[in-house]
Protein backbone atom coordinates (compact mmCIF):
# COMPACT_ATOMS: atom_id res chain seq x y z
CA UNK A 1 0.00 0.00 0.00
CA UNK A 2 1.50 3.43 -0.91
CA UNK A 3 1.36 6.83 1.17
CA UNK A 4 -1.37 7.52 -1.22
CA UNK A 5 -3.84 4.87 -0.32
CA UNK A 6 -5.74 4.63 2.78
CA UNK A 7 -7.98 1.54 3.91
CA UNK A 8 -10.10 0.72 6.61
CA UNK A 9 -12.42 -2.19 7.61
CA UNK A 10 -15.63 -2.59 9.82
CA UNK A 11 -18.62 -4.48 10.46
CA UNK A 12 -22.23 -2.81 9.02
CA UNK A 13 -24.18 -3.15 12.12
CA UNK A 14 -28.26 -2.63 12.56
CA UNK A 15 -27.72 1.06 13.60
CA UNK A 16 -26.38 1.55 10.32
CA UNK A 17 -29.22 0.02 8.32
CA UNK A 18 -32.26 1.67 6.38
CA UNK A 19 -35.46 0.07 6.66
CA UNK A 20 -34.96 -2.46 4.21
CA UNK A 21 -32.00 -3.73 6.26
CA UNK A 22 -29.17 -2.27 4.11
CA UNK A 23 -26.55 0.29 4.72
CA UNK A 24 -28.00 3.41 4.33
CA UNK A 25 -27.02 5.73 1.99
CA UNK A 26 -25.62 8.59 4.26
CA UNK A 27 -23.80 6.62 6.22
CA UNK A 28 -22.12 5.47 2.94
CA UNK A 29 -21.27 8.43 1.80
CA UNK A 30 -20.03 9.70 5.71
CA UNK A 31 -17.53 6.90 5.68
CA UNK A 32 -16.52 7.23 1.98
CA UNK A 33 -15.77 11.07 2.74
CA UNK A 34 -13.75 9.96 6.04
CA UNK A 35 -11.96 7.75 3.47
CA UNK A 36 -11.25 10.62 1.16
CA UNK A 37 -10.14 12.58 3.91
CA UNK A 38 -7.38 10.43 5.38
CA UNK A 39 -5.92 9.46 1.98
CA UNK A 40 -5.61 12.98 0.92
CA UNK A 41 -4.39 14.76 4.63
CA UNK A 42 -1.73 11.70 4.57
CA UNK A 43 -0.68 12.73 0.66
CA UNK A 44 -0.63 16.49 1.79
CA UNK A 45 0.43 16.28 5.24
CA UNK A 46 -1.67 19.41 6.02
CA UNK A 47 -5.61 20.09 6.71
CA UNK A 48 -7.81 19.48 3.84
CA UNK A 49 -11.92 19.91 3.60
CA UNK A 50 -13.95 18.16 1.38
CA UNK A 51 -14.84 20.87 -1.46
CA UNK A 52 -16.79 18.47 -3.97
CA UNK A 53 -18.44 15.04 -4.56
CA UNK A 54 -18.34 13.68 -8.35
CA UNK A 55 -20.23 10.95 -8.78
CA UNK A 56 -21.24 7.80 -6.45
CA UNK A 57 -22.35 4.79 -7.83
CA UNK A 58 -24.24 2.40 -5.94
CA UNK A 59 -23.93 -0.73 -7.63
CA UNK A 60 -25.46 -3.46 -4.90
CA UNK A 61 -26.81 -3.08 -1.55
CA UNK A 62 -24.67 -3.70 1.20
CA UNK A 63 -26.59 -5.84 3.89
CA UNK A 64 -26.51 -6.07 8.01
CA UNK A 65 -23.27 -8.31 8.93
CA UNK A 66 -21.42 -7.68 6.03
CA UNK A 67 -18.27 -6.48 6.36
CA UNK A 68 -17.33 -3.37 4.40
CA UNK A 69 -13.84 -2.14 3.21
CA UNK A 70 -12.78 1.14 2.09
CA UNK A 71 -10.11 1.54 -0.49
CA UNK A 72 -9.22 5.42 -1.11
CA UNK A 73 -6.96 6.54 -3.50
CA UNK A 74 -5.35 9.72 -4.47
CA UNK A 75 -5.77 10.03 -8.16
CA UNK A 76 -4.46 13.60 -8.77
CA UNK A 77 -2.78 16.23 -7.33
CA UNK A 78 -3.45 20.11 -8.49
CA UNK A 79 -2.36 23.17 -7.10
CA UNK A 80 -4.62 23.14 -3.85
CA UNK A 81 -6.65 20.18 -4.66
CA UNK A 82 -7.09 16.59 -4.09
CA UNK A 83 -8.83 13.90 -6.41
CA UNK A 84 -9.79 10.96 -4.65
CA UNK A 85 -11.34 7.64 -5.29
CA UNK A 86 -13.01 5.49 -3.04
CA UNK A 87 -14.33 1.94 -3.44
CA UNK A 88 -16.42 0.39 -0.78
CA UNK A 89 -15.92 -3.52 -1.06
CA UNK A 90 -18.52 -5.62 0.37
CA UNK A 91 -17.82 -8.76 1.92
CA UNK A 92 -20.07 -11.87 3.39
CA UNK A 93 -18.10 -13.37 6.29
CA UNK A 94 -19.36 -16.94 5.80
CA UNK A 95 -18.47 -17.44 2.25
CA UNK A 96 -15.65 -14.73 1.51
CA UNK A 97 -17.07 -13.37 -1.31
CA UNK A 98 -16.03 -9.48 -1.85
CA UNK A 99 -18.03 -7.68 -4.52
CA UNK A 100 -17.90 -3.68 -5.05
CA UNK A 101 -20.63 -1.97 -3.80
CA UNK A 102 -20.42 1.80 -4.09
CA UNK A 103 -17.66 3.69 -5.53
CA UNK A 104 -17.44 7.43 -6.06
CA UNK A 105 -14.80 10.73 -6.29
CA UNK A 106 -14.22 13.48 -4.16
CA UNK A 107 -12.30 16.81 -3.95
CA UNK A 108 -10.58 17.44 -1.18
CA UNK A 109 -8.78 21.03 -1.05
CA UNK A 110 -5.42 21.87 1.19
CA UNK A 111 -6.55 24.88 3.97
CA UNK A 112 -5.31 27.59 6.12
CA UNK A 113 -6.01 28.07 9.65
CA UNK A 114 -8.94 30.55 8.07
CA UNK A 115 -10.16 27.84 5.30
CA UNK A 116 -8.45 29.56 2.64
CA UNK A 117 -6.90 27.07 -0.29
CA UNK A 118 -3.54 26.62 -0.49
CA UNK A 119 -0.86 24.94 -2.18
CA UNK A 120 -0.51 21.87 -1.66
CA UNK A 121 2.88 21.29 0.29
Amino acid sequence: MSASESRFVEMVFPEQANHYGTLFGGTALNLMGRAAFIAATRVARQPVVMAASERVDFRVPVKVGQLIELVARVERIGRSSLTVSVEMLAETLTTGERILAIQGRFIMVAVDAEGHPVPVA
